[in-house]
């Protein structure tokens, strides 16, 4: 536990990005599983609407560092591939 001022200061700001951060991770998971789920009950149609929110959530969490560059370009990928968006 934090004893000085700052330190239960810093922890407080920590948590707050920790909670955003696992908002985006969260929202990653949903949209990728989702996008699964569609694909295994062969609705290519629907799977491929939801194409364009999981890019969002994706590059969301891309840009503010929840998950790497190479990371966000690799689940787009096989998004592609899964639902065989060109």
């Amino acid at each position: 536990m934090p004893i000085t001022q700052s330190a239960k200061k810093a922890l407080r700001g920590s948590m707050r990005k920790k909670a955003v951060n696992d908002r985006k991770k969260k929202a990653l998971k949903e949209t990728f599983k989702g996008i699964e789920r569609l694909v295994k009950e062969k609705k290519g149609a629907e799977a491929t609407k939801q194409v364009a929110a999981a890019y969002s959530a994706i590059d969301k969490a891309a840009k503010s560092g929840v998950i790497k560059k190479n990371t966000a370009a690799r689940k787009k990928s096989r998004i592609a591939r899964m639902t065989n968006v060109k």
